[in-house]
């Protein structure tokens, strides 16, 4: 009887489970034939499946324009299995201005697992390096206003624009996820949050040409765990202060990440100007910074390439946020900065247990308008 139940298991399963295959459907695994009508015809069948539903892209390469996958389904349940890669259009321009490649929008239930995404972008970011007319991009794979996502497995190659977006949306799991572009792609963030609730990040190996994890306003009760971070310019929550009615940041715990050469390690920074918003309530715990360029920064007077300015004070609160076991080296001198806003000071920042070094240097503390405590051994020495 015991030796029958596994096989009852997988007989129930895969007889109970509606199959798709985006290749019964038409879809060619060429890398040149436009298979997007066959992938939404093979999600419409999931969708109004009356059972848990599976969507199987095979081996190859799947040429896919602009897709959105949309809800509200009847299955609450579709796992899309993906064992091939799917391909964007290198011509930067068949995507037009939708900002956007794979979207999934208003679902529930949605499970993606394996498979890798590539978004041929290096051509748009040498379009955009020579100073050219060209469009702002796509991101690769977006969910908005969605809820019980799960991602595992999955790759994600050379996005014109953001990789992977989390956008309005509850309970989201990703576990496994590796994100690859160039060091110098412009925009290039590896996974974006922003508007959402209750998303964790797990065991995931980010390299790419902006942050590794943007986190964006109205982002609440978010984890972040086992992650490494490089090339890129690390873990960044903001920028904020865009808007002056924003939602705030709160409740953020980031924890066991290692930083390779990236431009910062872990970043809030904000724009100045006038702002409800607030970040409040945030732990960065065991990280580890290896020739790091800003291994703790907070900057609240952000303005990339200082082009437009604003020259306001921040209006954006940030307070309770904790640095706990994080050490390595600094690639600069002044490996802890907390540039606050004059307006609405840092308060409750703690500094527990810190040591960073530099080469051939004595690193250094820089704080203005911060407020708050050390414990432990810190170094550089607290400026708080």
């Amino acid at each position: 009887m015991n030796f029958l139940l596994p096989l009852l298991f997988f007989f129930f399963f895969f007889n109970s489970t509606a199959s798709y295959n985006v290749v019964s459907y038409g879809a060619k695994p060429d890398g040149t034939t436009d298979s997007t009508s066959a992938f939404l015809n093979a999600w419409t069948g999931a969708c109004g499946s009356a059972s848990s539903a599976m969507i199987y892209v095979p081996p190859g390469r799947y040429l896919l324009n602009h897709a959105v996958f949309s809800g509200a389904c009847r299955s609450t349940g579709i796992t899309i299995r993906i064992d091939g890669t799917l391909v964007a259009p290198s011509d930067y321009w068949a995507l037009g201005s939708s900002g956007y490649w794979l979207t999934f929008q208003g679902v529930n239930g949605v499970s993606i697992s394996g498979g890798t995404l590539d978004g041929q972008g290096s051509s748009l970011w040498a379009c955009k390096a020579a100073g050219k007319s060209c469009p702002v991009g796509a991101r690769s794979l977006s969910f908005v206003n969605s809820r019980n996502i799960v991602i595992r497995g999955l790759s994600s190659i050379n996005s014109k624009l953001f990789h992977i977006v989390i956008d309005g949306c509850q309970n989201v799991y990703l576990q496994g996820v590796t994100i690859m572009a160039s060091g110098n792609s412009p925009n290039t963030d590896g996974i974006h949050v922003e508007l959402s609730t209750g998303v964790t990040i797990l065991r995931s190996n980010i390299m790419t040409g902006d942050d590794c994890i943007s986190i964006g306003p109205g982002t609440t009760n978010l984890w972040i765990e086992n992650i490494v971070c490089g090339p890129g310019h690390g873990i960044s929550i903001g920028s904020l202060g865009r808007s002056l009615n924003e939602p705030g940041v709160q409740n953020v715990t980031v924890k066991t990440v290692t930083f390779n050469g990236t431009q910062n390690g872990l970043r809030i920074k904000s724009w100045g100007r006038p702002s409800n918003g607030f970040v409040k309530g945030v732990l960065f715990q065991n990280a580890t910074m290896e020739n790091v360029q800003n291994p703790i920064i907070i900057d609240q007077n952000y303005c990339p390439h200082n082009v437009g300015c604003p020259d306001q004070a921040s209006g954006v609160k940030i307070s309770k946020v904790t640095y706990k076991h994080i050490q390595g080296t600094s690639a600069t001198q002044v490996a802890v900065k907390l540039d606050c806003s004059s307006k609405h000071p840092c308060t409750d920042i703690t500094l527990e247990d810190i040591k960073l070094s530099c080469k051939n240097q004595n690193v250094e503390s820089s704080c203005a308008n911060a407020g708050g405590i050390a414990r432990g051994l810190v170094q550089p020495s607290s400026c708080l």
